[in-house]
């Protein structure tokens, strides 16, 4: 239950765990969810558990009674290892219950989930139910903070939204505004009129629908608008948005493109004042990555093997693994006389690897007793490593164009060298 060092790499396994807790289901209301805010006293917790275990003796299912009971002795036994300094720094949350296996009544195992939450939890709950409660949990994995985005000129504007590693974009506008060439028989100063009303139109247009879409968000911290020329100028210093919209106003940028392009062109821009966000650190990340290879320094590295062997060597400074991978490490065992060797596979290969080892022949002591003793998650694998030796880990969202890059070029394994090899 150690406090992980690295956010990306806690937030990773805390969703991926409530995507394995969300398939698990009891077979009465006898799965146990317990939320322990930061500060509580373990003793407190222990005695309101003593008071749980007596009132489940009303519980009529004789079945239901013993696995709220099991659930409830194996989370106390649990509480008698964790150190009431752990709990005074940080929220705990225990998962734990009878899961079927596989089969019908009397297949039930008992499993218990000790998590430390990627942000606190302020709230103090215990929970019977037929499968666990994992909102609170789900909320601390929210960014909090929300960005809005306008890039826009005379002819289009695009909306958008950044929040944590995720750039979504809300709207996109076109104003059907003429081009400079005058039509048939019109003077230009009423021509111009004509497009300047146009224009007016459009920006009315854009500022309604901004407007709806920023106040809709709770957590909205401010607004950044860009485009070429004065057009940016010309829309946030009249009264298009809405006053609480405007005040939330952080800046205007000058942007050669309007429209997508000019979306990433305004995050570049504006980097230095978002600069604790994650779509913003990815992104330096994967670029710094770039950079040492574009250069040729030989500190950037990538692919599975080459990086494990920098790693076990101590000499990774920077670990940034996409969360895309879809990878795993199995451990094969013979049970006949101990001989082990791991393998890396696809998740949906691992029953297919279970059946061939069934006629495979231990090469130690020639027996066919093989068999997929662990497996782990690739990412989790050489995160640990990683996290052994001093290395700062980073797990990178596949969704921004960096991201989607560590993944399709490289595999989603990559690194940065402390040093320059000899």
């Amino acid at each position: 239950m150690s406090k992980s060092k690295s956010k990306s790499l806690e937030r990773y396994k805390t969703r991926k765990l409530l995507e394995e807790l969300a398939e698990k289901k009891g077979y009465g209301t006898e799965l146990i969810s317990l939320y322990i805010p930061q500060g509580k006293q373990i003793s407190d917790v222990s005695n309101y558990l003593k008071q749980e275990y007596g009132t489940a003796t009303n519980i009529k299912s004789k079945t239901t009674q013993k696995n709220v009971q099991s659930a409830i002795v194996t989370i106390q036994q649990k509480l008698k290892i964790i150190p009431q300094s752990l709990i005074d720094e940080y929220s705990i949350v225990i998962f734990a219950g009878a899961i079927p296996q596989n089969g019908g009544p009397g297949t039930e195992r008992m499993e218990i989930y000790p998590i430390v939450p990627p942000e606190p939890i302020n709230i103090y709950m215990y929970r019977c139910a037929s499968e666990f409660v994992l909102d609170p949990l789900r909320e601390t994995l929210l960014e909090k903070d929300s960005y809005g985005l306008i890039a826009m000129d005379r002819s289009e504007a695009i909306i958008g939204e950044l929040r944590g590693s995720h750039l979504e974009i809300h709207h996109r506008l076109t104003s059907g505004v003429h081009g400079k060439h005058r039509a048939g028989g019109q003077s230009q100063r009423r021509y111009e009129r004509v497009i300047e009303q146009q224009v007016h139109e459009f920006f009315v247009r854009v500022g309604e629908y901004a407007s709806q879409i920023y106040l809709g968000i709770p957590d909205f911290k401010g607004l950044f608008v860009g485009g070429p020329g004065p057009t940016k100028e010309d829309f946030v210093n009249k009264d298009y948005l809405d006053y609480r919209v405007k005040e939330k106003l952080l800046g205007t940028s000058d942007l050669s493109y309007s429209g997508e392009q000019g979306l990433k062109e305004l995050i570049s821009k504006i980097e230095p004042k978002i600069s604790d966000v994650r779509y913003v650190e990815e992104k330096k990340l994967v670029q710094r990555f770039l950079r040492h290879l574009a250069k040729e320094t030989g500190r950037a590295i990538y692919g599975e093997k080459e990086v494990r062997e920098y790693l076990e060597q101590g000499a990774v400074a920077i670990l940034l693994l996409s969360e895309a991978l879809d990878i795993i490490r199995v451990t094969i065992s013979c049970e006949s006389c101990g001989h082990i060797r791991e393998k890396t596979i696809h998740e949906k290969e691992l029953a297919a690897l279970n059946d061939s080892l069934a006629s495979e022949e231990c090469p130690q002591c020639s027996s066919s007793l093989f068999s997929v003793s662990e497996t782990k998650k690739l990412i989790e694998d050489l995160a640990e490593i990683a996290e052994n030796v001093g290395a700062r880990v980073e797990v990178i969202s596949a969704e921004t164009e960096e991201g989607a890059e560590l993944w399709n070029a490289f595999k989603g394994i990559a690194g940065i060298l402390r040093y320059t090899p000899s």
